[in-house]
């Protein structure tokens, strides 16, 4: 059953737009402690889309997402199955300014931000999302579809590797890199290798719908 999560107020006729509009904000709730818009990397026309969480140091200070370890292991992770990490990627964030010490985004902030994510995704209409971490899956998996009430009950080992179909988009939860640096067995059953299995199904996928 598809769930339309992407019907939102905010509409913009560009991707540019969009960004200029992000990149203008001056009262979104993380910005007087997140000081820079970290909004994506990549190419807005990829067929693929990585939606992590927030922003980190190595992010904030190059305003892009996923440029630290845990990003040079998303590259390896997408590189591995013939995915073009720079140029055949869109990817982007759950809220788009650091939370104060990296702390895990709160309620409010989720839902300030989420119109906005959900605009990036109508506009670059990847036919493949993969989402990495619980906050990432809330937000455009949501709770109803996952099978649970609150962000609390997410369970990435229980979820992740299954296919979502949103708005006619396949999406698919996977381990969050920086879960994987800590498990670094490559061990049959362990994250990476779980994450190995995930990512040629994802590969399968996309070239079963026609990806560039």
């Amino acid at each position: 059953m598809q769930t339309d999560l992407f019907h939102q107020p905010i509409k913009f006729e560009t991707h540019d737009d969009c960004i200029a509009a992000m990149e203008a904000l001056t009262d979104d709730p993380l910005a007087d402690t997140g000081h820079r818009m970290v909004i994506y990397r990549g190419n807005p026309a990829a067929d693929l889309m990585v939606i992590g969480e927030g922003p980190g140091a190595n992010e904030e200070q190059q305003g892009k997402p996923y440029v630290g370890r845990s990003g040079k292991l998303l590259d390896k992770i997408l590189e591995s199955v013939g995915f073009d990490s720079q140029n055949g990627v869109y990817v982007s964030n759950t809220v788009f300014r650091r939370p104060p010490n990296n702390r895990d985004p709160e309620p409010t902030e989720l839902a300030y931000y989420k119109p906005y994510l959900m605009e990036l995704i109508r506009l670059v209409n990847p036919k493949v999302i993969l989402t990495t971490g619980k906050y990432s899956m809330w937000q455009v998996i949501g709770g109803e579809r996952l099978g649970v009430k609150s962000i609390s009950q997410l369970r990435i080992t229980r979820l992740r590797g299954q296919w979502h179909q949103v708005d006619g988009r396949y999406v698919m939860p996977i381990f969050h890199p920086a879960y994987l640096l800590r498990n670094p067995s490559r061990e049959q059953g362990k994250p990476k290798w779980h994450t190995w299995q995930d990512v040629q199904a994802v590969r399968a996928k996309y070239d079963e719908l026609g990806g560039m």
